[in-house]
Order: structure tokens, then C-alpha cells, then sequence
């Protein structure tokens, strides 16, 4: 169950499907720090359970490997499940990515408050099934 806070009572909660801007989008995903949440083409999804065989154990084996390829590879850095600000309408969180240092030549850059602007060299989810607004956006960058 979420649990929702004073200030959450004047704000609805985010919703599969609901139409957002990004700063919408991002006001309500703060009021609500225990869901997983990306906004493609607009459009607000929220992640279902995860289990163990389809998410969780490939989950780890990816964090794993790009970790240590980051750990020995000058200029790279390795994210798990941070949200990217592709463009005006696409706020994806992928389950891992990889971004090259913006010293390095790297094409991403990090906010003041904190998230991924800019498309990051690799984004990967563990997921065979996306939803094909996600899979457009990311082959538009390359991804």
C-alpha cells in the first residue's frame, strides 16, 4: 500500500496512463518515493512486481558485469535504475545504463538536481516485453 503524505492530498497520485509534463511528472513521482515510475512519449508508466527468474536474478548479473567494466574502463559510469531526461516527453528509468564522462566525450550530462540529461551511451532493460512507445524512443537515440 502507498503511503501518502499531507502535501499528497492536493496532488493526485501518479497513475498508469495519466498525460504529464515533465515537471508534473516529476512533482508527483516526489510525493511517492516507493514506486517505479517513467513518463515515454508523455505518458506516465508504472512498473509491476518483479520476480526473481524474469527481473531480479538477470537484474544482478547485468549490475554486476557493467560495474566491473566501469571499474576498469577510464571515463565510464555505471547507473542502476536512474531516470534519464531524454527530451521534453521522455523520462525513461532504465534497469542499467552506462554514460561516458562528458571529459571523455560522452554525450549525457548530469543535472543540478541530480537526474541524466541526454541520452547515455548504453540503456538496458531486463525485460523482453516494453511497450513499443519505449522501444521507438530509445531506437530514435540509438539505444
Amino acid at each position: 500500500m502507498v503511503q501518502v503524505s499531507q502535501a499528497t492530498r492536493h496532488t493526485p497520485l501518479l497513475e498508469n496512463g495519466d498525460r504529464l509534463t515533465r515537471d508534473e511528472f516529476k512533482h508527483r513521482y516526489a510525493l511517492m518515493p516507493n514506486v517505479n515510475a517513467e513518463r515515454i512519449e508523455g505518458v506516465v508508466y508504472m512498473a509491476a512486481t518483479l520476480r526473481y527468474r524474469r527481473h531480479g536474478n538477470p537484474h544482478s548479473y547485468m549490475v554486476t558485469w557493467l560495474g566491473l567494466y566501469a571499474a576498469n574502463t577510464l571515463g565510464i559510469e555505471p547507473a542502476d535504475n536512474a531516470t534519464v531526461h531524454l527530451d521534453i516527453d521522455n523520462d525513461p528509468q532504465p534497469d542499467v545504463l552506462l554514460r561516458l564522462e562528458e571529459a571523455y566525450g560522452g554525450q549525457s550530462s548530469i543535472s543540478d538536481d541530480d537526474y541524466i540529461e541526454g541520452a547515455p551511451e548504453l540503456f538496458e532493460n531486463v525485460t523482453a516485453i516494453w511497450h513499443s512507445r519505449g522501444i521507438r524512443v530509445l531506437e530514435r537515440y540509438s539505444l
